[in-house]
């Protein structure tokens, strides 16, 4: 991995550009300076280039934007740093991350935001967005300063996996998110259902005798939920879905005019409770993974734009943190590595056309963040990721670049791989070739 290079003007050349938000999808050059993209197709007048950059057999496309990385810090250093995981997610395509708000100490303060966006900035090596915590500590009983935390730059807010049990503070939090134009990003979870539970209420925790985590603990969340944005107006994300039912709701509510958007957490539309095999812990996952009806049907609905766009929810941990009885492991996934990859095998498998899906980890997030990124228009800024699609390798913890290895894909062979990833105009990350 390399240190950024301070290169100015930049040419990408014999690269197959997909930009999903300006309909280009073919052999094409394109021109960089100043951080911005300077020109596609033709060459500016008078452009001499710093660098030239050979695409050639390669994909070109806006830098992936992640809707949900835990970072760890600050709070859980020992798992992940934002210098660890910002640079494995320029190692991986990803530009623009997205941190919940459940640090330590919680977003719910604007000191809180300019700490995290320091940090990012002195590393250099992808954008850090920030979630504001909707409830103050996320304890979910007063209503968080959300005007403080806009002006502070965090792009929505969230009680990340800590729901709002008084449906009447919830009501009177979308209220106020609406009055100031805010998305409020929901993970809807029933407490009173999911307990403890840590798998899937179905075969296979009958089967190793775990708690189980019914579908109705997501479905009755999204009921309550979808009745309150009616009723409030405000304009709402549903964070990593995991089961049909709640992304039929979803789509319907959709249908009948509600403001909503959608996301799937990328592991979701592959493993399902049968993965979990005999307690393997890098399954511990929340929300769980679910029945093999509920995967086929998340595939379907993101195939018919019922779930807009996909994210890794990145939880990296350390190695102690699954080494116990499996209720008493950590949940969570390491994700950033394997998100490209597992993104163009969507494809491979011919559920999206590679253009479709590119635009759920792209413009898609970007227009529900209210982005300028992930697109690469004229003069848009120059996040760019290049990647080669038949580059295959191994996940192993020897090719992960986040501190966490915690990952159910551990040896899986994947086919993509990011080979050059710019932020700003700047490359900060260039593949080292053997």
């Amino acid at each position: 991995m390399s240190n950024i290079n301070k290169i100015n003007r930049i040419h990408i050349k014999d690269g197959h550009l997909i930009d999903p938000a300006n309909g280009i999808d073919e052999v094409i050059d394109i021109w960089i300076a100043d951080g911005k993209v300077q020109a596609v197709g033709t060459a500016p007048d008078g452009f001499t280039a710093d660098q030239i950059i050979n695409a050639e057999q390669q994909i070109v496309c806006p830098g992936l934007i992640d809707l949900s990385a835990r970072l760890r810090e600050p709070g859980h250093e020992h798992k992940a740093t934002i210098a660890s995981e910002t640079t494995a997610a320029a190692s991986a395509g990803i530009t623009s991350l997205v941190c919940p708000p459940d640090t330590k100490p919680v977003i719910d303060s604007p000191a809180i935001v300019e700490l995290m966006h320091n940090k990012a900035r002195q590393v250099g090596q992808a954008r850090l967005h920030m979630l504001g915590a909707l409830t103050s500590g996320l304890k979910g009983e007063l209503i968080s300063e959300m005007l403080s935390l806009k002006n502070a730059g965090v792009l929505g807010m969230s009680n990340a996996n800590q729901p709002v049990q008084n449906s009447q503070t919830l009501r009177h939090a979308f209220e106020y998110a609406a009055t100031h134009d805010l998305t409020v990003f929901i993970r809807p979870n029933e407490p009173s259902l999911s307990k403890s539970g840590c798998v899937h209420e179905g075969s296979v925790a009958s089967r190793l005798g775990l708690p189980g985590i019914p579908e109705a603990a997501e479905t009755v969340a999204v009921a309550r939920e979808l009745e309150l944005i009616a009723q409030t107006g405000v304009r709402a994300h549903f964070s990593q879905l995991s089961t049909a039912r709640a992304a039929e709701m979803i789509g319907r509510a959709r249908h009948d005019g509600l403001k909503i958007t959608a996301d799937v957490a990328v592991h979701h539309l592959y493993l399902s409770e049968i993965d979990i095999r005999e307690y393997d812990s890098a399954c511990h996952l929340i929300p769980p993974l679910r029945s093999q009806r509920d995967r086929d049907g998340l595939r379907d609905a993101l195939k018919r734009g019922v779930i807009n766009a996909i994210c890794s929810d990145h939880q990296p941990h350390e190695p102690d943190a699954k080494q116990a009885p499996f209720p008493d492991t950590a949940p969570g996934l390491s994700g950033l590595d394997t998100l490209l990859p597992l993104v163009k095998r969507l494809a491979d498998e011919k559920l999206l056309t590679l253009s479709e899906i590119i635009a759920c980890v792209t413009s898609t997030p970007a227009s529900i963040l209210g982005l300028e990124q992930g697109q690469l228009s004229v003069g848009a800024s120059a996040d760019i990721c290049i990647f080669d699609p038949n580059m295959s390798w191994f996940v192993s913890a020897d090719t992960m670049n986040s501190r966490g290895h915690n990952t159910p894909f551990m040896g899986w062979e994947m086919h993509g791989r990011a080979t050059n990833t710019l932020v700003n105009g700047q490359l900060v990350f260039t593949a080292i070739h053997d």
